[in-house]
């Protein structure tokens, strides 16, 4: 199994949603978080004064799939949250991980790896 861990846009995430439920991506989680990198974030202007915004609000993605399945939801991670012109791609689209995971159990029933899932 691994685990695929996703920092998007967040207006991209229906789109990645739904690339990942036709895959047959069975669970999700999401959280809002704040981060930079490249994109390094901006200045603006509120009620005259200047500020900068160090810290871009981004989604956190994360979901474990089956081993054999992990290139395909990186591809559609990748392929649904890119912007720009024709998908080419902007600074601040965002980055993927993927991880080994050794052990998923349903909390439920007591099932355990794929059977989880």
């Amino acid at each position: 199994m691994k685990m695929i861990i996703a920092a998007i846009k967040p207006f991209k995430l229906d789109e990645v949603r739904e690339a990942l439920t036709g895959l047959g991506v069975s669970g999700l989680m999401v959280t809002e978080i704040k981060g930079f990198g490249a994109q390094a974030g901006h200045t603006e202007i509120y009620r005259g004064a200047e500020y900068e915004v160090t810290f871009v609000p981004k989604l956190k993605l994360e979901l474990v799939v089956p081993a054999d399945q992990a290139d395909q939801a990186v591809s559609a991670i990748s392929g649904t949250a890119r912007t720009g012109k024709l998908g080419e791609g902007k600074i601040g689209d965002g980055k993927i991980f993927v991880l080994d995971v050794e052990q998923a159990v349903r909390v439920r029933t007591g099932e355990t790896n794929l059977e989880a899932l």
